[in-house]
């Protein structure tokens, strides 16, 4: 028999990828289903990248205003200062999130992104409100001193698809531009 290529391999693996990110609850058999796979071949595949760091985790989608929380995006733009170990430490360790936890804000800090172009940060995360949004924002600029040169904070009005799943109540989105 065989071997299977290497690139067949990455094929299949971006597959099950795929699947996952459409709808990671999603049982193996119907992953197998979907792919024409066996259920065997499917788990080994799902192991390996989990084992191997190419899937990181998993997470739900949820809708916020059921939740009762608002989606608030930062864009920070960097000074000049070169960033020193000290710095570096504290983003790896999260210590931004630590503060809010300490400041007694109800923040849940969902992406961070190091971005080449205008802005050189990007942070997602949900707050019950502005008020607790603009907090976390001023938080930030305390604890980065010296390294944020721009902040800028958006409010998420209405989410189209997140983390690649379409919004189910798109129909609300035309009452929302038309209103």
């Amino acid at each position: 028999m065989p071997k299977t290529s290497k690139e067949q391999i990455k094929k299949d693996e971006r597959k099950i990828i795929s699947l996952l990110q459409s709808d990671a609850g999603q049982s193996i058999d119907s992953i197998a289903k979907k792919c024409g796979f066996s259920r065997q071949k499917v788990w080994r595949i799902i192991k390996r990248l989990e084992e191997n760091g190419t899937i990181w985790g998993y997470t739900a989608v949820t809708d916020n205003t059921k939740n009762e929380v608002k989606r608030f995006i930062v864009l920070i733009k960097r000074t000049a200062q070169p960033v020193d170990k000290d710095m570096v430490k504290k983003i790896i360790e999260r210590d931004i999130e630590k503060m809010a936890k300490k400041a007694n804000l109800e923040i849940n800090l969902e992406n961070s992104y190091f971005v080449n172009g205008v802005y050189d940060w990007v942070i997602s995360f949900t707050a019950k409100n502005l008020t607790e949004a603009k907090k976390f924002g001023e938080k930030m600029n305390m604890a980065y001193d010296g390294y944020i040169a721009e902040l800028q904070l958006l409010e998420e009005v209405f989410p189209v698809k997140t983390q690649g799943i379409l919004n189910p109540n798109l129909e609300e989105l035309k009452k929302f531009i038309t209103d």
